[in-house]
């Protein structure tokens, strides 16, 4: 059994038609692309996908197993995408543009879908695949085709930090809501964006000053509502120190610390205003947003905002009756 939740399977058919329902599964998610089971008659393969804005992740688990896309399909296909494959088990070998790169746990690699390429499974595996959109890394004059079909990952750095955030972002989409989801997926392709600048060997020191910034972002906004996230415990999940926190966010003059105190604070407007939850009391709200004390939290609030929690959350129930 894969350790995910499938929204497809190969236990859903028979035996005998499992190596054509997962040839017609690839088929369809992923526009046009051929996959065969290196002549295999038995087959057990299982899929889920998660949207985050624009990006797509996929989790993947199966049998060995190769997906081909050549110059016919391409030529069939209108969406510009980046692929990234990042196994967690097992192992892919990328080929695209006469390069081919093997890619292992702890690893990534990266294909143009608008290109032919190739990726062999050659045992069992476990993936987490990530489409993002092409346009925006080529506005920044990107030269792709020297940057695909090479290892990310392994040397640490900002491709190092793109993994964890695909990773963490599959583990927290089903409970994120469609609109900080938006934001996830945004991260991401920076951070991809980022990891091929760095390949590159562009700006390499903002870049990864950049890098991490988004990193926090990031963990920021999966956690707003844990009340022990501070500092010191984004320096520990990040793997660095708070020197290197506080220059990632140098030009905020409230530093870290203030950045996550005015992410909660938003989160708790937004929640004022949304009617769905005018049964839900003020201090909940703020408990739920990371605040332990009420007293605490209505001093912020009314310091960032000019009014106290209850007037404004009483302005937008007006607002919201004209």
């Amino acid at each position: 059994m894969p350790s995910f939740t499938p929204t497809m399977s190969t236990d859903l058919v028979a035996p005998r038609e499992r190596v054509r329902y997962w040839s017609d599964w690839i088929d369809r998610v992923f526009c046009g692309l051929q996959s065969d089971v290196y002549g295999e008659t038995d087959f057990d393969g299982h899929m889920a996908t998660e949207q985050a804005g624009d990006v797509v992740l996929t989790r993947l688990e199966a049998d060995r197993h190769r997906v081909l896309k050549n110059d016919r399909q391409v030529r069939g296909s209108d969406v510009g995408y980046l692929k990234i494959v990042a196994p967690y088990r097992g192992t892919a070998g990328v080929e695209q543009w006469g390069r081919q790169a093997w890619v292992t746990p702890g690893e990534w690699c990266i294909y143009d879908t608008t290109d032919s390429y190739r990726v062999a499974n050659p045992v069992r595996v476990e993936h987490l695949i990530v489409m993002v959109p092409k346009a925006p890394l080529v506005e920044r004059g990107l030269p792709l085709e020297k940057l695909m079909a090479q290892r990310l990952g392994s040397q640490g750095g900002i491709s190092r930090l793109a993994l964890q955030a695909m990773r963490g972002a599959w583990q927290e989409l089903p409970s994120i809501a469609p609109s900080a989801a938006r934001g996830v997926g945004e991260t991401i392709m920076h951070l991809v964006q980022l990891s091929l600048l760095e390949l590159a060997g562009r700006d390499s020191a903002p870049t990864q000053r950049e890098a991490l910034r988004e990193s926090i972002k990031q963990l920021v906004a999966r956690r707003l509502g844990d009340a022990r996230l501070s500092v010191d415990a984004i320096a520990v999940e990040l793997n660095c120190s708070r020197r290197q926190l506080y220059n990632a966010f140098g030009d905020e003059p409230d530093g870290v610390a203030g950045f996550v105190l005015a992410q909660r604070l938003e989160a708790c407007r937004r929640d004022f205003e949304d009617r769905h939850q005018d049964a839900i009391s003020i201090t909940e709200i703020a408990l739920r947003r990371g605040f332990n004390h009420p007293a605490h939290f209505s001093r912020a609030f009314k310091a960032r905002f000019g009014v106290t929690p209850s007037e404004w959350r009483q302005r937008a129930v007006l607002g919201a009756r004209a």
